[in-house]
């Protein structure tokens, strides 16, 4: 008797010493990253940076902008561009390119090249490797938004392997756009990157493994012409759905999250409760919209669209959804954009007593189809929030849930057969970008197939001003403003402002315009995290 006692008494301390240890060591990885912001002092080199990230690597989107983080990430940082756009202005920055002169009629530009950059196999960068990049993008088989602009380049001068001239086939508004966004590739290695299996740039990272559905890790290039990057290496950690990256985060599995990677809701309860850094992308804004199939019989009444205009509750789906990162708009520009009109974004504010009224004119609307992506979860609380605005105007959807890889497809090739909830993209860029880039407004082809002499010819207008600032330029713009508010091929809910959120032991993250992580400068400050 008195030795089962005494055995069970000492199992009962036993368990209770494990407890205790188990939750310590529970703690102690979360308060690992809960300490101190620390964003000053001498840089520490070394280190593994863990990036969670939702989704894999697919090497047949990779210069697809805006189809999951991760190609972005490794495009950003295995690779380099000719230029880069200011975060705050869309002023360009040298990168790969030193200098550059824009020819006084816009029919053509020159650009001096730098003298020091090499391939990650030692091969040495120059003026051809610029030609046979932008003839890689515009080639294919991949289908990246710039495709337009890079076909406008007619000719390239390649004399000089340190420089390089362009010329145009019209003024091209955009051009630096396309230099930003377009990675100079190795066209040597060029069918091992289609495949997925060789990943040859000049950037501050080589490519090193992948392992599907798992892990992609990059080390650190020591040749880099921009100095050597302070971490060792840098692993995208994948994961399935924005909780998982959530617990990894707080439990220290994890140093960093890219702006898909967890809800508007996880990302403040991160910050604001439990230390960790919030990044704010400054200058990639998205923006959140109802897409609208104009060749739907029930839709192509542009009525019908109004109404669903003032259906929609603008204000609740930014409050609630996305936590107030962002705010609401009738028109796709962020305020960080030239083309930015305040005034514009009350046309349509949330009136069910309008929107019936306009419908009660009309025949009854039959049930559509509401798509949206089933990555993340967010698209679908912004669907709900939508379908539950139009059913109070007497409107029914149903709602179609996709793999983010068929809704991807059914945006290019406007195949969705009536309403759809994403974000897009391109308005951050020159706004000319927008209207000839971006699948859901281009012009020329737009997921919602719309067509409209008028639009086209606005945009036109926009794209061939080579001074995007100009009056001529701003004129357009407002007239691509006229035909969004008037047409309604797509009804903008929302800017959304992109935050990553990231451990107090990392310190100076980089980022773009389409939301891709640049970790040339980035550092921990305790790379072992032993203590």
């Amino acid at each position: 008797m008195f030795r089962h006692q005494f055995a069970r008494t000492l199992w009962a301390l036993l368990l209770a010493l494990i407890a205790v240890v188990g939750l310590s060591s529970c703690r102690s990885a979360v308060d690992a990253q809960q300490g101190p912001v620390t964003g000053s002092g001498p840089v520490v080199r070394g280190g593994e940076l863990r990036v969670g990230v939702l989704g894999d690597l697919s090497p047949a989107k990779f210069l697809q902008i805006g189809t999951g983080g991760l190609n972005g990430h490794i495009v950003a940082n295995v690779y380099d561009t000719l230029i880069t756009l200011d975060h705050a202005s869309l002023t360009p920055r040298p990168s790969l390119a030193t200098g550059w002169t824009l020819a006084p009629d816009g029919l053509s530009l020159a650009l001096n090249l730098r003298r020091d950059v090499t391939f990650h196999d030692g091969r040495e960068f120059t003026s051809s490797d610029v030609q046979q990049s932008l003839l890689a993008y515009l080639a294919g088989p991949w289908k990246p938004q710039f495709k337009r602009t890079a076909a406008a380049i007619t000719r390239y001068d390649v004399t000089d392997p340190h420089r390089v001239v362009l010329s145009f086939a019209h003024p091209v508004g955009n051009i630096f756009d396309l230099l930003d966004s377009a990675p100079i590739i190795d066209a040597k290695t060029l069918d091992g990157l289609k495949a997925g299996r060789t990943f040859n740039g000049t950037g501050p990272f080589e490519f090193a493994s992948w392992t599907p559905n798992a892990r992609v890790t990059l080390v650190r290039n020591n040749n880099y012409w921009g100095g050597s990057p302070a971490l060792d290496k840098v692993t995208f950690v994948e994961g399935n759905d924005p909780k998982s990256l959530y617990t990894r985060l707080r439990t220290g599995q994890l140093d960093v999250v890219d702006p898909i990677g967890l809800t508007s809701h996880d990302q403040k309860l991160a910050t604001s409760r439990y230390g960790f850094r919030d990044i704010e992308f400054t200058g990639a804004e998205s923006e959140v919209y109802v897409g609208v199939n104009v060749a739907n019989s029930a839709l192509a009444d542009r009525r019908v669209r109004q109404a669903i205009a003032f259906a929609v509750d603008r204000e609740r789906i930014m409050t609630d959804v996305y936590q107030g990162a962002g705010y609401p708009v009738n028109l796709p520009w962020p305020k960080t954009s030239p083309a930015y009109d305040a005034s514009a974004n009350h046309t349509f504010t949330r009136d069910v007593s309008k929107a019936k009224a306009i419908l009660a004119g009309l025949p009854p609307v039959p049930p559509i189809d509401l798509d949206y992506s089933s990555q993340g979860g967010t698209s679908r609380i912004v669907a709900e929030i939508v379908q539950s605005n139009l059913k109070d105007v007497g409107i029914t959807v149903d709602l179609v849930p996709n793999d983010p890889t068929v809704h991807s497809s059914k945006l290019i090739g406007g195949e969705f057969s009536g309403l759809w909830i994403l974000e897009h993209a391109f308005a951050q860029f020159t706004p000319s970008t927008l209207a000839v880039s971006a699948y859901p407004f281009n012009a020329a082809k737009n997921a919602s197939n719309f067509v409209d002499a008028d639009y086209a010819a606005a945009a036109d207008a926009a794209w061939k001003t080579a001074d995007p600032s100009s009056p001529e330029a701003i004129a357009a713009y407002r007239r691509l403003d006229a035909v969004w508010l008037k047409e309604l091929f797509l009804v903008e809910i929302g800017v959304v402002v992109q935050h990553a959120t990231a451990s107090p032991n990392v310190r100076d993250v980089g980022w773009d315009r389409r939301v891709q992580f640049h970790f040339a400068g980035t550092s921990l400050t305790n790379p072992d995290r032993r203590s």
